[in-house]
């Protein structure tokens, strides 16, 4: 009996690390809402990729969510920014991926971010991303941040809002866990 509640104690102390692992599509859309960028004051930092692996475009993957794309920038008051999609193996231990678009001037991009994903029973995100303006000669002007955390189930399009900055995004299994 003592070996059958040891055994019982072993499975539930593993089994949410056993459910997580696997390869997951992650699809996100960066969007401006009400039309204007907000007035900050925090630029980017130099070191905002910092222990995240660089998504290039040899590891992208074909974007699922393109009607969406399609409606929010056919919307007034709505611009798409950035819309990637990839393939990652997620688990337990969060894993961070930087993302960028456009020409790097000086250490940045116009948009550049990073996605943390971790996951057991639920996909943990924590998106961290700055819109730019670089001036004539590349040089950091200003930047619009979007932080935003959060838990969700893993398939489901989540909407993450950070005034005049939004996000949706998805995190998918693509094959069963191991």
């Amino acid at each position: 009996m003592r070996l059958l509640h040891s055994l019982t104690l072993l499975l539930v102390l593993f089994a949410p690390a056993a459910f997580a692992d696997g390869t997951y599509q992650v699809e996100l859309i960066l969007f401006r809402q009400n039309g204007e960028p907000a007035e900050t004051n925090q630029p980017a930092p130099e070191d905002w990729a910092a222990g995240a692996r660089t998504l290039g475009p040899d590891n992208q993957a074909s974007t699922a969510l393109d009607t969406l794309a399609g409606k929010l920038e056919s919307s007034e008051g709505y611009k798409v920014l950035l819309h990637r999609a990839w393939q990652q193996d997620l688990s337990a231990t969060p894993s961070k991926v930087a993302i960028s678009s456009g020409q790097k001037q000086f250490g940045h991009y116009p948009i550049e971010g990073t996605v943390s994903l971790g996951l057991a029973r639920f996909t943990d995100i924590d998106a961290n991303f700055w819109v730019n303006q670089l001036d004539d000669h590349g040089v950091l002007v200003t930047s619009e941040r979007m932080r935003q955390a959060t838990r969700v189930r893993n398939g489901e399009l989540t909407y993450m809002d950070n005034g005049s900055l939004a996000m949706l995004i998805k995190v998918s299994p693509l094959q069963a866990p191991r």
